[in-house]
């Protein structure tokens, strides 16, 4: 749809529900056992992805793989998907409406809708589910008490303060900008091409199973900046090594990274990565897109986002 034939249309405040609960279900089904063994592989560079899961599983059997999903996982989910919801379908919408390309507004919507994400919710979410990923479990130890995990964050926020809970919060916004710019344009590249195979015009929509597929592409090809992934969790992670710098930085972390690991070391965990994109891009942006739509069928309204 050209830029000229778009219609101004009000604020949609249901992509701030839609986006919550797209997120929750996403997070709650492949989600977070995706990310936690991504997670484990990009803390402990050494270990394959089995060893990554057996070391999941000895951490409490299928539960290992849920670990953190209660509460900051669901606090992640449900706020960020909000955010990036609403957020990304409105500057999608404003920068087609000033000319810009769909894949242009996809990687602009995406990379806003990422921004606010890290600044709003994600930062200390992510570093809390990462404390409980990493940090070393005492269970089983004579004498050393397991924690709870609201001890742990409030033991942080006593030594460390606001800083102390949301640690690597700068790398984390790094990631979500060029996550879910990636995410989108990539998706929306995916869509135009699709539609040209198929010999569809411009204003023609796609199938479910169309949609889909374009989401799987545009997941999958985000994870080459698996890099800044793993300097965020390295940045947040409870692991012991004398060799790591006292204050890391993201440039302190790259070099450490680096030289511990190597250039191997900075796609530590890139596969779970690669499926983790795949499912929260299916689930952000190609159903996001349908449930859109389906609301605005109920509504009488014409869905905001996707250049509509």
């Amino acid at each position: 749809m050209s830029a000229s034939t778009l219609e101004k249309k009000p604020v949609n405040f249901s992509n701030i529900l839609l986006g919550a609960g797209l997120n929750m279900f996403e997070v709650t089904t492949l989600g977070q056992p995706l990310e936690v063994v991504k997670t484990t592989m990009a803390a402990n560079r050494g270990l394959t992805i089995a060893q990554s899961a057996s070391l999941v599983w000895s951490r409490g059997g299928a539960l290992g793989f849920y670990q953190g999903l209660i509460p900051w996982a669901w606090v992640e989910a449900s706020t960020k998907g909000a955010v990036l919801l609403f957020v990304s379908a409105e500057a999608e919408y404003q920068l087609r409406k000033v000319g810009a390309s769909a894949f242009g507004a996809g990687i602009g919507g995406g990379v806003l809708g990422g921004f606010a994400q890290a600044y709003l919710t994600v930062g200390f979410c992510t570093c809390m589910k990462t404390v409980e990923i990493t940090r070393a479990k005492a269970a089983g130890v004579p004498g050393v008490p397991q924690l709870t995990t609201w001890q742990v964050f409030t033991d942080i926020y006593k030594k460390e303060g606001i800083r102390g809970i949301n640690k690597g919060v700068n790398a984390v916004a790094i990631r979500q900008m060029t996550n879910w710019g990636s995410r989108f344009g990539l998706s929306r590249l995916a869509e135009d091409s699709i539609k040209s195979l198929t010999g569809k015009k411009e204003d023609q929509k796609l199938s479910a199973v169309e949609k889909i597929a374009s989401s799987v592409i545009g997941g999958g090809l985000s994870a080459w900046n698996q890099p800044i992934e793993v300097i965020r969790i390295e940045m947040q992670s409870k692991t012991k090594d004398p060799n790591r710098p006292a204050n890391l930085t993201v440039g302190s972390t790259f070099r450490y990274i680096y030289g511990q690991s190597g250039f191997k070391g900075l796609y530590r965990g890139v596969t779970p990565r690669i499926a983790l994109g795949v499912w929260q891009t299916v689930c952000m942006v190609g159903l996001g897109d349908i449930a859109k739509e389906f609301v605005a069928k109920l509504t009488g309204e014409t869905p905001v986002g996707k250049g509509h």
